[in-house]
């Protein structure tokens, strides 16, 4: 058994430092890229706090599909170009959004959810997935979780 759990008050730079060892640990090695990203999905829902989903969508045949995650049932296809994640998948930078009901075109999949963070996995400069974190709370995601989730997604493009 795994426990990866970060202690309490764990400062950010070191908690997604400690977050990208556990991912490396899981990952290396693994071909299946399901398998990784579903404990990638798990990691993330232990290390951070105040989150209600955390998960992959997958591009499929040019559009986005749900992939393994934590959290409750979501929106299976989700086209490019519309809501957060689509947003993220088209243009392929990432989406840190502090209130998603301010957000052209959000699609709500949980309607708890009040700020997202989108971070598209590139590979060969080609997106092919979103990790999505969502939070009940307004403003939950700052500069440093976006800089260490992008981390985990350049970790890993060629795990996926």
């Amino acid at each position: 058994m795994y426990d990866f759990r970060p202690a309490a008050q764990t400062a950010k730079p070191e908690l997604y430092h400690d977050l990208l060892q556990a991912a490396e640990a899981l990952t290396a090695g693994e071909r299946d890229g399901v398998a990784n990203m579903a404990n990638v999905a798990a990691l993330l829902w232990e290390f951070l706090d105040e989150v209600n989903w955390t998960g992959f969508y997958r591009m499929v045949e040019g559009e986005l599909v749900l992939g393994p995650f934590v959290g409750r049932p979501a929106c299976i296809r989700i086209p490019v170009g519309q809501g957060v994640c689509g947003a993220a998948a088209k243009s392929g930078a990432t989406q840190l959004v502090e209130d998603v009901h301010a957000f052209p075109g959000h699609i709500a999949c949980d309607g708890d959810t009040r700020s997202e963070l989108v971070v598209p996995v590139l590979r060969g400069g080609a997106v092919i997935a979103v990790m999505d974190l969502d939070s009940p709370a307004l403003g939950r995601f700052d500069a440093e979780d976006r800089a260490g989730i992008e981390a985990l997604a350049t970790m890993l493009a060629e795990r996926i």
